[in-house]
């Protein structure tokens, strides 16, 4: 296929000649990309057909458009921000800037970078005693599970659930799929591993070394939570 760059700056030309900027993303600009890797591309218009979202095929490139305002990427981004995970963010802060009429693009990439190196909203003590109790509950069902099927899911979720617990604690960045493995890594990669692996054999059968993992991960923050846990 195409140079990713080139293609997507043709794109944005073709589709949006009057784009006030424009940012290529993801990991088609990285070691990371593989055969199945798309084109995320961010395109600032002053209106319609701003906001809008559209998955389409681009000479031989699948690609994933985020068409938006000024005014909408601030109110993306304040949403996102308030979930502590915001891919608009990661998008303009590490993407290709490909298209800057008017010097939005610049302001926003910097803007971008900014709020990301600052780091999401800490947590609550409300929010860190249920996050604590969630996974402990969770803990719990894992250690009287006897259904191979349903140690699946449960591996599964908790996996997902206690890797998001290690970064909440740690005012880092969520990540969903596969960006939560990496937003981990790149957090702990201690912990990265040992759940990982883990989760592995958990999922074969043998849950001892997950259990434990999971209960070293709930240490971070006090230990488990079941017994006395009330919400008022």
């Amino acid at each position: 296929m195409d140079d990713p760059v080139i293609t997507a700056s043709e794109l944005v030309q073709d589709r949006f000649p009057t784009a006030r900027a424009a940012f290529l993303a993801g990991s088609v600009l990285t070691d990371r990309r593989t055969p199945t890797s798309d084109l995320d591309i961010v395109v600032l218009l002053d209106g319609p057909p701003a906001p809008s979202r559209e998955s389409l095929m681009y000479r031989g490139w699948p690609v994933e458009l985020f068409v938006q305002t000024e005014a909408v990427w601030h109110s993306y981004a304040d949403q996102e921000t308030a979930k502590r995970s915001s891919p608009l963010l990661s998008m303009c802060a590490d993407g290709r800037l490909l298209v800057d009429a008017d010097g939005l693009g610049a302001s926003l990439q910097d803007e971008a970078r900014k709020r990301l190196a600052a780091g999401p909203p800490p947590l609550s003590d409300s929010e860190r005693e249920y996050q604590r109790f969630f996974l402990t509950d969770l803990l719990d069902d894992l250690r009287g599970c006897t259904d191979p099927a349903e140690r699946v899911y449960l591996v599964s979720h908790m996996l997902q659930r206690a890797s998001e617990f290690v970064l909440l604690v740690g005012g880092h960045w969520l990540g969903g799929g596969k960006w939560l493995s990496r937003r981990l890594a790149a957090a702990d990669p201690g912990v990265h591993r040992a759940l990982s692996e883990a989760a592995m054999q958990a999922i074969a059968g043998d849950t001892e070394d997950f259990a434990a993992v999971v209960t070293e991960v709930l240490d971070l923050a006090g230990g488990p939570l079941w017994d006395g846990y009330a919400v008022r």
